[in-house]
C-alpha cells in the first residue's frame, strides 16, 4: 500500500506565540502529532492507534504570528504493531519544521496489537524517507 499524503492548514494566532512572539514549540508539537495521527487513522481506527514516541521534530526557522503553516503527514514505515509517520509543516512553500512520530496499534486494554497493514514505497522520497525512519529507530528504545 501507498498511503496519501493528507494536508492540514492553520492559522498562527497570538496565542500560539511565545514570548518572542514566534510560535510556541509546545503548540507546534501538538499540531504535528495531530498531523501524524491523521495519517495513521487513516489506515487504523483512531481508537486503537496510541502515540510512542516524536523523533528528530526539527525546526528550520521560527514561525511568525499571522503566518499559515501547512502540515504534510503519511506513513512512511510499518512494523508488525507499529506506524511511523513523517510531517512536515512548510510556510509559502518553505520548509519550517519535520520529523517523524512512531505510533502503536493496541487492543482495548493498550497492548499492542499487529495491524497487518504494509507500506510499499513507490517513490525515491518513499524510500528515502523509509531509511530515514530506520535509522533514527536503530538509536532509539522504540
Amino acid at each position: 500500500m501507498t498511503p496519501a499524503i493528507h494536508v492540514t492548514n492553520r492559522l498562527v494566532k497570538n496565542e500560539d506565540l511565545n514570548h518572542h512572539r514566534t510560535l510556541y514549540a509546545g503548540r507546534s508539537a501538538e499540531w504535528f502529532v495531530e498531523a501524524g495521527f491523521i495519517a495513521a487513522a487513516s489506515l487504523a481506527r483512531p481508537e486503537s492507534i496510541v502515540c510512542v514516541k516524536i523523533h528528530g521534530m526539527t525546526f528550520m526557522r521560527p514561525v511568525k504570528g499571522g503566518e499559515i503553516v501547512t502540515f504534510e503527514s503519511r506513513i512512511v514505515l510499518a512494523g508488525r504493531t507499529a506506524l511511523h509517520a513523517h510531517i512536515r509543516m512548510c510556510s509559502q512553500g518553505e520548509l519550517m519544521m519535520e520529523g517523524f512520530i512512531t505510533f502503536v496499534h493496541v487492543n482495548q486494554s493498550g497492548s499492542a496489537q499487529p495491524h497487518g497493514i504494509k507500506i510499499t514505497p513507490v517513490f525515491e522520497e518513499d524510500l528515502a524517507l523509509q531509511k530515514r525512519v530506520m535509522e533514527l529507530l536503530k538509536t532509539s528504545l522504540i
